[in-house]
């Protein structure tokens, strides 16, 4: 670990790319800056998230935690390179006082020159990314609804303030979930009449599940509450009877559908590293989500 105290953003490339000589190891195999902007309570949980990511997309990761208050101006800096970090670079810039406004001074020296650049909100973020100082440098804008104070709320910002290239990891949390009803529907299938989803209250993932079905099958879409973990149960009722996905552990599920036994599958809740992961594979706007987040609350 490379610590400077009071320091600049131009001072912390120099000491990435002093460091990066020293280990015989460019950046050229860097395939992305990420931009994490957070307080201190999500700063370590999101930064080990990228960390862990990196080792699929090698990339520069920018930790941004505004400290504001009545102190003096100051950039206070750790820097990572290599090692145990993994193949990317790892910096934690906490900025105090004053600066604490300026991120996206501070950020722009860091950015890998010729490379894309992502923004990563883990807890409250602002109502339209794409206009924040940092989002303005993004094609891609990662948010967290579920680590917002009220995740409900956050995810209607997010329908509002929606612009093409911003995703929320409520969204990869439903990966799992949406594939295994695109593949139940990919058998012979009568008529679905209506569809039902179950989930602990003030899910953000069960409301993008609902929107989504409501737009994919054009039926009504009712969601219950339930005691847990997270998405329980979803059906889908057909003229033949119904489909169902159950899952009352958060870790295994049974599909049932008319006519076959039961299946029992995997349908683990997601670890934090590979929805982060999950959404650093794809640069372009995700048509799908964005139909899904503005048509969320209409």
């Amino acid at each position: 670990m490379i610590r400077l105290d009071d320091t600049s953003g131009s001072a912390v490339a120099a000491a990435i790319a002093d460091e990066r000589r020293r280990l015989g190891s460019p950046t050229t195999g860097m395939v992305l800056t990420l931009l994490i902007l957070s307080d201190e309570d999500n700063a370590s949980d999101a930064t080990n998230a990228a960390v862990e990511a990196a080792r699929q997309h090698p990339m520069r990761i920018i930790t941004l935690i505004p400290k504001p208050g009545k102190v003096a101006a100051r950039l206070d800096a750790q820097i990572f390179v290599g090692g145990d970090q993994g193949p990317g670079e790892v910096a934690e810039l906490r900025l105090r006082g004053e600066l604490a406004g300026y991120a996206n001074s501070v950020a722009v020296p860091l950015l890998l020159p010729d490379t894309p650049v992502v923004a990563f909100w883990p807890g409250e973020c602002p109502d339209v990314p794409a206009e924040d100082h940092i989002g303005k440098h993004a094609q891609r804008r990662i948010t967290d609804a579920a680590g917002a104070t009220d995740p409900i709320a956050a995810l209607e910002a997010r329908s509002k303030g929606y612009r093409p290239g911003d995703t929320d990891l409520t969204w990869a949390r439903l990966t799992p979930w949406r594939s295994v009803l695109a593949s139940a529907l990919d058998h012979d299938v009568s008529l679905i009449i209506s569809a039902r989803i179950e989930a602990e209250a003030g899910n953000p993932s069960a409301l993008l599940l609902q929107a989504w079905l409501r737009n994919s099958l054009s039926v009504d879409v009712g969601l219950i509450e339930s005691g847990g973990p997270g998405i329980t149960h979803v059906s889908l009722a057909t003229d033949d009877g119904q489909i169902s996905i159950s899952r009352d552990n958060g870790i295994h599920a049974v599909l049932s559908r008319p006519g076959a036994p039961d299946s029992p599958i995997a349908l683990p809740r997601r670890h934090y590293a590979a929805l982060v992961s999950e959404e650093l594979r794809r640069l372009d706007p995700d048509e799908i989500y964005g139909r899904t987040i503005t048509g969320l609350f209409s």
